[in-house]
C-alpha cells in the first residue's frame, strides 16, 4: 500500500513538472517611450510574453515590481492577469503588456535596473531584470526684466539657461493677466540656447507695478516639448532714471542740434547781408 501511494505520488510530481516544463514563456522589454526616460516624467513600458504556445499556459500573471526608480500611481498595482491564452498548436502566440509609470524625481542618469515577475497557473515562476535608460533632459532658466523703455513701451526680458542642458525653439509667452497689457504678439521665438549661455526677448506692452507670469517653452534634447511657468517682477523706479537720464542726455544732444543750427543760420545770414551790401556798392559806384 505504502508502495502504491509513493508510485502515486511520484507519478504526480512527474505529470506536475512535465505540465510546468510544457510552459516555458520568455518576457522582453520591447519598448520604452520616451527613451531615455526623464527623472519625475511618465513612461511607458511595453514587455512581451513569448514562447506561450502551449496549452499549459492558461493562467499567466505578470507582475512588474515597484521599486526605485519605479512610482507607481494610487490605481496602479503593477500586477496584468491573463485567465486564458488562446492555444494554438504549433503557432507562437506572444502577450504585449504596457504600463505608465513615473521615474522618481531623483533617479541617476544611465541604466536602472527594474524587475518583472512572471507565473503560470501558481507553479511556474521567473523573475526577470531589464536596463531602464534615464536621462535628466530637463533644464532651469533666470529670467528678469532687462530693460522697459517708457517712451516705446517696449520690455525686454533676458533668459539665462541655468541648466546643464541645451534647448531648442526657445519661445517666451506673455499670457494675459491684469498685471501688464501686451500690444500685438504675446510669444517671441528667440530659438536655440544652449546651457550657461542667455538671450532677451522685447515685447509691446504696458506693464504694472507688481508681478508677471511668463510661460517658456522649448524643446529638450530628446526633443520632447516642454514649458515651465516662472514669475518675474517689475518695479517701475529701477527705469525711471534711467528714462530720465535718457531725457536728459537726449536733451542735451538736442540743444547742441539746435545751437549749431542757430550757429550756421546767422552765419548764412551773416554771410547773404554781406554779399548783397557788396553787390549793392558795386553797382552804386560812379564810373569815369
Amino acid at each position: 500500500m505504502k508502495k502504491l501511494f509513493l508510485i502515486l505520488a511520484m507519478m504526480a510530481f512527474m505529470l506536475l513538472f512535465v505540465q510546468a516544463d510544457s510552459c516555458a514563456p520568455n518576457i522582453t522589454l520591447l519598448n520604452q517611450d520616451p527613451y531615455p526616460a526623464v527623472p519625475g516624467d511618465y513612461v511607458k513600458l511595453v514587455f512581451q510574453i513569448e514562447d506561450i504556445s502551449s496549452s499549459e499556459c492558461s493562467d499567466i500573471t505578470l507582475k512588474l515590481i515597484e521599486d526605485y526608480p519605479l512610482v507607481f500611481d494610487p490605481d496602479e498595482s503593477g500586477i496584468r492577469k491573463f485567465s486564458k491564452v488562446d492555444y494554438v498548436k504549433d503557432y507562437n502566440n506572444n502577450i504585449l503588456v504596457p504600463y505608465r509609470v513615473r521615474i522618481d524625481e531623483n533617479a541617476l542618469d544611465g541604466s536602472n535596473p527594474i524587475e518583472v515577475y512572471l507565473q503560470n497557473k501558481g507553479i511556474f515562476t521567473v523573475t526577470k531584470t531589464f536596463n531602464l535608460e534615464v536621462q535628466d533632459t530637463k533644464t532651469a532658466f533666470y529670467v528678469y526684466i532687462e530693460d522697459f523703455d517708457f517712451t516705446a513701451n517696449e520690455i525686454t526680458l533676458q533668459i539665462l539657461n541655468t541648466g546643464d542642458s541645451n534647448v531648442e525653439a526657445l519661445m517666451i509667452e506673455i499670457p494675459k493677466q491684469d498685471n501688464i497689457e501686451v500690444k500685438g504678439t504675446n510669444k517671441v521665438i528667440v530659438g536655440d540656447l544652449d546651457s550657461n549661455e542667455y538671450t532677451t526677448a522685447t515685447f509691446e506692452a504696458r506693464p504694472k507695478e507688481g508681478q508677471i507670469d511668463i510661460i517658456i517653452h522649448y524643446s529638450d534634447e530628446i526633443n520632447v516639448r516642454r514649458n515651465i511657468k516662472e514669475t518675474i517682477d517689475f518695479d517701475p523706479t529701477y527705469f525711471q532714471n534711467r528714462f530720465s537720464q535718457k531725457t536728459s542726455a537726449s536733451g542735451i544732444i538736442f540743444s547742441i542740434f539746435v545751437s549749431v543750427l542757430l550757429i550756421l543760420l546767422i552765419l548764412g545770414m551773416i554771410y547773404l547781408g554781406y554779399k548783397i551790401i557788396r553787390s549793392f556798392f558795386r553797382k552804386s559806384k560812379p564810373k569815369f
